[in-house]
């Protein structure tokens, strides 16, 4: 889908042709002497219409504009949570009708969140999956004009909002297709197929497969690989957008395409929710697929350790024990845990490029989800600024987090008399205790851990990928842009 944003007031917008014009209307608005403007304030006389955020009122074929459907929409105070409410009723109302050109305006200046908010909402109240379908009756929305007076004033929010739209959904893509669509031979494919369509020398893509992981003594990572007969990736990406000088910032996506739990089988009931536990892998393809797009002058590394969790006669049992690639020795107790067995060797991995930071995203424990919702995700830092900066990304982008706690104590829980280390702790606390164990991992650099087990997807009748926490990465990183990183950024 397209974006456009155009410096035109409320009775340009309405000459605007087009398949619909949604007008979103703020607190404080007085009529100006135009048709649309009139007509409005007399909606709004009669109390038919009121601007409390998602409040509509639609005509069609109305005299006032050239579209064939207009929309009043109220977003209150007219902030991004208010603008995004407002769409996709607007959208949820317009289901089954094939709209393709809207129109969004402003009837007063807008708020750059706003602007952010009309991007993000519009591609995914449009969003439609039909890689396995059939019948390929996907989006027919292709253009979104957005309009304010003000336009030029939100160019760069609108250009990055239209740039994390298109990551977002490829994230959401590859989460929402089955686990027989997206093996990580497949999710190998689409990275390097991303780096491709980039056709641009600042983006590079390796596979490693299990012979090199082997060479590379990742006997964590291999240990989950092992119960099935899908072979294992390692993916690694790059993005070279500065100069070589500059250290980049990794990123590590827990890429568990099928995830039954091993030998500690999961319960039948939803497991087939669990082709989502690739979602932080997801995640770190989507925020690659918006570098394609917005090209910053930064350096990103993307990690992505690929396998399935099955059981077989070769799977892994709990009480073995293996050796990671850092050397530490892990008794698995539960083949159920087994995200932070594959990060863990990644994190390692991660030492050689000086990061100036390792963030790694995984669908990690239920318990996160217990301890959030759906609504944050969970934010684990070793340093305090670090922290400070990805809660402030959420914040900025609406793909919020919530930061909790890494004391000592909650390590405690991983003593074993027969390893380094166990891969679980007690059943208090067991989002922390598994932050414990990957910090373990992450000595030598500033580390962050996102635990997206609530917000990554959506279970239910709207069951399906959201695509998060694609917004708060790529806000995290387009910050690193205007206030560029040293060595000292992250050292508290």
């Amino acid at each position: 889908m397209n974006f456009e944003l155009k410096p035109l007031t409320l009775v340009a917008a309405a000459a605007e042709k087009c398949d619909a014009l949604v007008v979103l209307i703020a607190d404080g608005f007085r009529p100006a002497k135009d048709d649309l403007s009139l007509l409005i304030g007399k909606a709004m006389k009669s109390e038919d219409f009121d601007t409390a955020p998602a409040k509509l009122l639609s005509l069609y074929q109305p005299v006032q504009a050239h579209a064939t459907r207009l929309v009043l929409a109220g977003v209150g105070v007219g902030g991004a949570r208010q603008v995004r409410a407002s769409l996709l009723a607007v959208l949820a109302g317009l289901k089954g009708v094939k709209l393709k050109r809207v129109v969004v305006c402003f009837a007063a200046p807008a708020k750059e969140e706003a602007v952010y908010a009309i991007v993000q909402a519009m591609a995914d109240g449009s969003y439609v999956y039909t890689t396995t379908k059939s019948r390929k009756e996907g989006r027919t929305l292709q253009k979104v004009v957005v309009c304010a007076n003000n336009a030029s004033e939100l160019q760069m929010t609108f250009d990055k909002a239209a740039g994390v739209a298109v990551g977002v959904e490829f994230a959401k893509e590859w989460a929402n297709r089955p686990a027989n669509f997206s093996t990580p031979t497949l999710l190998g494919q689409a990275a390097q197929d991303l780096v491709k369509s980039a056709r641009s020398a600042k983006f590079d893509c390796q596979l490693l497969g299990p012979k090199e992981v082997a060479k590379l003594g990742m006997g964590s990572f291999m240990a989950v690989a092992q119960g099935s007969e899908q072979p294992l990736r390692f993916i690694v990406l790059h993005y070279n957008g500065a100069a070589k000088s500059q250290p980049p910032t990794v990123l590590v996506g827990k890429g568990i395409t099928f995830d039954s739990g091993g030998i500690s089988i999961k319960p039948a009931a939803e497991m087939d929710e669990m082709k989502f536990d690739m979602s932080g892998a997801a995640s770190v393809l989507g925020v690659f697929r918006s570098l394609v797009q917005l090209k910053p002058a930064i350096n990103v590394v993307g990690l992505i350790p690929a396998c399935e969790n099955l059981l077989s006669g070769k799977a892994v049992k709990p009480g073995d024990v293996v050796t990671s690639m850092s050397g530490q020795t892990i008794e698995i107790l539960n083949t159920d845990a087994e995200g932070r067995l594959v990060l863990c060797d990644a994190l390692t991995y991660a030492e050689r490029f000086k990061p100036q930071a390792v963030v790694d995203i995984a669908t990690l424990t239920g318990a996160c989800v217990v301890a959030l919702g759906g609504v944050r995700s969970g934010l684990f830092s070793t340093r305090d600024s670090l922290g400070a900066a990805l809660f402030a990304a959420g914040e900025a982008s609406g793909d919020l987090c919530w930061r909790l706690p890494l004391d000592e104590e909650y390590g405690e829980g991983l003593k074993t008399q027969f390893a380094d280390m166990a891969n679980i702790a007690g059943r208090t606390g067991g989002a922390i205790s598994a932050a414990k164990f990957l910090e373990r991992f992450t000595s030598k650099y500033p580390w962050a851990h996102l635990d997206i087990a609530g917000t990554a997807w959506k279970s239910g009748a709207a069951k399906g990928a959201t695509g998060r926490p694609v917004g708060l990465l790529v806000e995290f990183l387009l910050a690193q842009v205007l206030s560029p990183v040293s060595e000292s950024t992250y050292a508290k």
